[in-house]
């Protein structure tokens, strides 16, 4: 059976583009919508409403409303599949969150066993969201190192615009359906690096190998043949790493789809850049040295012949 090639370096124009759409909708989306944090990071107070399932979205705002809850306009209400209402407010004091949800369940006419009040306060929001920003600089850090002595510095560089072009894109989307963002999200951007730079590394070491005895060819044409030798690879380590996720975006409870929502868009994004933005960028960058311009003319000749 003949082996299906993909023209990655012939067409990365086109790749490029596309990627440049989805990153100027991503920064648009995150300007004008912006992300919704969690009160993980912010601080607030998260309200639990059980035995709600006769009452609607809008009946729980108006009661939020009625019951003098802080900032009930603002209030993010999320009702789960069993019918039960979280919500989230800008309440940091613990007793007043307490005395709000009674006064919520005094207006719907619930009993009071039916809410539970967890509230976080600034200091602790502020601590989380410094450990979540010093996780990712860490993380790119440490890639860049791994990656600079197990290769070559470029291939370092190219590989964190491809992190960069992922994890960008997986903000944008949250801001376009609106998702919030908590350290459950922070943990899916994690995950998110770990699998693209994964794939990326093994379309890097087959150029590495291909590389090493190049005659007759440009370096592009050497690492589109490389991207094809383990495309099929990548395709099934993707499959196989968005089958149990996609069963926990479908199936998974409210906080869970948040975590697995980042992640079946950052696996898809992951096994793109890798072929798409990583590897194309890489053998433009590399092509430019005399070693391999010297080698495309060659390679040019010859075929003109």
């Amino acid at each position: 059976m003949r082996r299906i090639t993909i023209d990655f370096m012939g067409n990365k124009k086109y790749l490029f583009a596309f990627s440049a759409a989805l990153v100027v909708i991503s920064i648009a989306a995150l300007l004008v919508r912006g992300l919704m944090f969690g009160i993980e990071f912010q601080g607030g107070s998260v309200m639990t409403f059980t035995g709600t399932a006769d009452v609607s979205v809008e009946r729980m705002r108006e009661a939020l409303d009625e019951a003098g809850v802080a900032g009930a306009g603002a209030a993010v209400i999320q009702q789960t599949d069993e019918g039960d209402f979280i919500v989230r407010t800008s309440e940091q004091d613990a007793d007043a969150a307490s005395l709000q949800a009674q006064a919520v369940l005094g207006v719907l006419g619930l009993p009071d066993q039916d809410a539970s009040v967890t509230t976080i306060g600034p200091g602790w929001g502020a601590n989380v969201t410094n450990a979540a920003l010093i996780a990712l600089a860490v993380s790119i850090i440490a890639i860049i190192g791994y990656v600079s002595i197990r290769f070559e510095y470029k291939m370092s560089l190219t590989a964190v615009v491809a992190l960069a072009h992922d994890v960008l894109i997986v903000l944008g989307f949250y801001a376009l359906v609106g998702h919030e963002v908590t350290p459950n999200t922070v943990a899916a951007l994690l995950t998110i690096l770990g699998y693209s730079l994964y794939d990326t590394v093994v379309v890097f070491h087959r150029i590495r190998e291909n590389g090493q005895n190049l005659v007759r060819r440009s370096f592009q044409q050497m690492a589109n043949d490389s991207i094809n030798q383990v495309l099929a690879r990548s395709i099934n380590t993707t499959l196989t790493s968005l089958i149990p996720v996609v069963c926990l975006l479908a199936f998974g409870g409210s906080t869970l789809k948040d975590f697995a929502f980042a992640l079946v868009v950052g696996l898809t994004l992951g096994a793109y850049s890798s072929v798409g933005v990583a590897a194309p960028l890489y053998a433009l960058w590399k092509e430019r040295e005399p070693r391999f311009q010297a080698l495309k003319r060659k390679a040019e000749a010859h075929a003109a012949k």
